[in-house]
């Protein structure tokens, strides 16, 4: 059980279902750092266990998890190897995609009731922040060509949900992995979150089959609705407090045996020295904190669920969520990355071992960080509360200005 949440009523069946596989996912996580190597057995046998479906409805044969509870759940996951709730991030995202309109949802809830896991391929590399990827329509079928990176669990992946423009419309289509024209290449090399399989997908007159168009959206309008957006970043807050809980396990682990203690000869019981105490007291305050506010938020979604789900997607409930998950995402990528620092302070030289692999916390923390920058994000916060500006505006106005060089107008 997560000692760290704030009072999270979750179902015990789940986490009995998991928390064996989250302890061997734990388990071989510094082997997996040390020689780069894919957690490729670890996502399957999650999947196998049924944990891509925490969130398919339970009368579409799903788990039926709340929000709550899935969250709590992949922040535990998160303590255990912060990589695989990257990994997942754009499956749990497709799924909650696809419980807003459960008519036309029913076959791909058995797709991913069967084992199935989705990737993205979203983001691109240019000098502008755009869609180049085109989904057009010939006279063999609908055509997929274009390159994608940061494709975030794409190496793992079954099904990859793909971000392409045509003439006039930005789709969302989904493409089996193992298509003709797929290229996947391991070519992520960000000094953290490094098995997270975020590399180029290459598609090369990709053949999409009409069904698997899952939606078309105006390029006027802003690529993703507002409540997942917050559920996005959502995960990144589940992932930073995962790591700052994984951090108090391993202060606890190296501390309790250890019998030296700096500048003091002789045989010294660590965990009873004062210094240590204070600071694996603070430690255990940084866990509790970024656990605490990765609930807020999650509250905050649930309450936005029921609007999200009629098709409001504008109410002001999902507003609120996306403001408390910008908020909380300011203080747990500080107060995670403190944690991740202060961890040394407890073992001297000692705990920089490359066996322990302690550094991964900040450096899987800094890369989580960096996705979306916490300024840029603190100052749109700012702009809300004195101006009433509402968040994501800069985007707005920048997607205004590449659909009024291009003719067209935003809505």
């Amino acid at each position: 059980m997560d000692q760290f949440s704030s009072g999270a009523v979750r179902a015990p069946s789940l986490e009995a279902r998991f928390a064996p596989l989250f302890a061997e996912i734990a388990a071989g996580a510094v082997e997996r750092e040390q020689h780069r190597e894919l957690a490729r057995e670890p996502v399957r046998a999650l999947l196998d266990a049924g944990f891509g479906r925490l969130r398919v409805p339970g009368e579409a044969g799903g788990l039926g998890a709340s929000l709550r509870e899935s969250f709590a759940l992949l922040r535990t996951l998160a303590a255990a190897d912060s990589n695989i709730p990257q990994i997942v991030r754009a499956h749990f995202a497709f799924v909650e995609g696809r419980r807003q309109k459960p008519g036309a949802s029913g076959g791909w809830f058995d797709v991913i009731n069967d084992g199935a896991l989705f990737g993205a391929a979203m983001a691109e590399r240019s000098a502008e922040t755009a869609v180049k990827t085109t989904l057009r329509e010939t006279s063999e079928g609908w055509v997929l060509d274009g390159t994608k990176y940061y494709s975030t669990g794409t190496l793992y992946a079954d099904w990859i949900v793909v971000w392409a423009i045509n003439d006039t419309a930005r789709v969302h289509a989904a493409v089996r992995a193992d298509s003709p024209g797929v290229t996947r290449v391991d070519d992520w090399d960000g000094f953290g979150q490094r098995l997270t399989g975020s590399g180029t997908t290459i598609f090369d007159h990709v053949a999409v089959p009409a069904a698997h168009i899952l939606d078309q959206t105006p390029l006027t309008e802003l690529p993703a609705p507002d409540y997942l957006g917050a559920y996005y970043q959502q995960f990144h807050n589940t992932a930073l407090a995962g790591i700052a809980q994984a951090v108090l396990r391993d202060a606890l682990e190296f501390v309790r045996p250890r019998t030296r203690l700096f500048g003091v000869p002789g045989k010294v019981i660590q965990r009873d020295d004062p210094v240590v105490q204070g600071v694996v007291g603070r430690l255990s305050t940084l866990a509790f904190s970024t656990a605490a506010l990765v609930d807020t938020v999650s509250d905050a979604l649930a309450a936005a669920e029921p609007f999200w789900e009629k098709g409001e997607t504008r109410h002001p409930a999902i507003e609120t969520a996306q403001e408390i998950a910008f908020k909380a995402q300011q203080i747990i990528v500080e107060q995670t990355l403190e944690a991740a620092t202060l961890l040394f302070e407890v073992g001297g030289a000692s705990a920089t071992s490359e066996t322990r692999r302690y550094d991964r916390h900040w450096r899987n923390a800094r890369v989580l960080a960096s996705h979306n920058p916490a300024a840029q994000r603190q100052r749109e916060l700012g702009d809300l509360a004195l101006n009433g500006t509402r968040l994501w505006t800069p985007y707005f106005e920048g997607l205004k200005r590449q659909n009024a060089a291009a003719g067209r107008v935003t809505a």
